[in-house]
Formats: structure tokens, C-alpha cells, sequence
């Protein structure tokens, strides 16, 4: 297995245990984090070390499809896992995040059906011998869905400090270039799903 292929089998590793970390009992077992204050910004050490392991996913994320590219790497395996363990990783911290209420649950729908939607369109693309590559509007949807997630774990650290909700429009913005994103690929496959109609 290459360099690239056993980063993104580390990014995916990393999923469950972000996980786990973040939604152990902790109080089952009398464990308290202390929290770091920041003018009125309060940041729990959880946040930062769900952070750290999400920063650090999303690095493997950018190193390994860089280094396949520059080294000629690029296999089966990494255009298959890649995209998956991306999934993976942003679908499962929005999902938490928005058990937690830290951002609206329609957000959370929007862009998890998307993912799913597209994934379907992809299957039935690749079955007519169709490669839908991942457009400029599909990665801008993964940097604002990432930039978003990383702002909501630090409570809208600086930015609360002048009062803007970036945390706020950051994911809105993101779910608005999920649905943007989701028609965009349809568009391309409509064609062969409704060929047999």
C-alpha cells in the first residue's frame, strides 16, 4: 500500500475515534475538562482536542491527494476511499454538531442528503462507464463545510468578539453551495437516469 492510500486509511481511523472522543460519558466517570476563556469566548479543552483531530484528518486529507498527484500514486483504492473518508469525516462531526445544537439541524440535512444524492448519481454515472470528476463547486462545498465546522468548535473564536456570526453564515453559506453543488451534478446525470422512463 502507498504513502497516499495509508493516509487516507489513517483519515478514515480517525472518524471513529473523533467519535468516540467526543461523545464518551465523561460525566459517567466524574471527568471534567477545564475551558479556556477568552474575553467572553469560552472554549472546553474537548473542543480543541476534537479540533486537533479534525484538523489533523483534513491535513491527510490535502497531503495525500498531493503527494498521489505528484508522485504518480493515484490508484483504484485512493479514488474510492478518498472521497468516502472525506465523507465520512465532515458527515459524522455535522451530524454531531448538530446533535449537540451547535448548528441547525437543517443544515446538517441539507448537506448529508446531498452527499447521499450525489453518491447515487455517481453509482448510476459509473454504470453507463461515466466519470463525474468532483467540480470547483463540490470542493468549495468541502472547504466551507470544514472552514464552518472548525469556527463552531472554537464558538465563533475571534470573530464573537466583534459580535459577527460567522459560525452563523459559514454553515448556511455552506448548505446554500451543498444544494448549488448537488443540482450542479444532476445536471450531468439526469440524461441516464431518466433514459428508461
Amino acid at each position: 500500500m502507498n504513502l497516499p492510500n495509508k493516509l487516507t486509511l489513517f483519515r478514515i481511523i480517525l472518524v471513529p475515534i473523533m467519535v468516540l472522543v467526543w461523545l464518551f460519558p465523561y460525566q459517567y466517570f466524574s471527568i471534567s475538562f477545564i475551558s479556556f476563556e477568552f474575553g467572553s469566548i469560552n472554549i472546553s479543552l474537548l473542543n480543541l482536542i476534537v479540533l486537533f483531530i479534525f484538523v489533523l484528518a483534513s491535513f491527510t486529507d490535502y497531503l495525500d491527494g498531493r503527494i498521489a498527484r505528484k508522485k504518480n500514486m493515484i490508484t483504484t483504492f485512493g479514488k474510492f476511499f478518498d472521497p468516502i473518508a472525506d465523507k465520512l469525516l465532515v458527515n459524522s462531526t455535522l451530524i454531531i454538531l448538530g446533535i449537540k445544537g451547535m448548528i441547525p439541524a437543517v443544515c446538517v440535512i441539507i448537506m448529508v442528503c446531498r452527499d447521499l444524492i450525489v453518491d447515487g448519481c455517481r453509482m448510476i454515472a459509473s454504470q453507463k462507464g461515466v466519470v463525474i470528476a468532483a467540480g470547483l463547486l463540490g470542493k468549495t462545498k468541502t472547504v466551507l463545510q470544514m472552514s464552518a465546522i472548525i469556527v463552531v468548535l472554537l464558538n465563533n473564536f475571534p470573530f464573537e468578539m466583534w459580535s459577527l456570526p460567522i459560525n452563523e453564515i459559514l454553515i448556511w453559506f455552506a448548505s446554500f453551495v451543498s444544494i448549488v453543488s448537488g443540482y450542479s451534478y444532476f445536471q450531468q446525470i439526469k440524461d441516464y437516469i431518466f433514459e428508461s422512463m
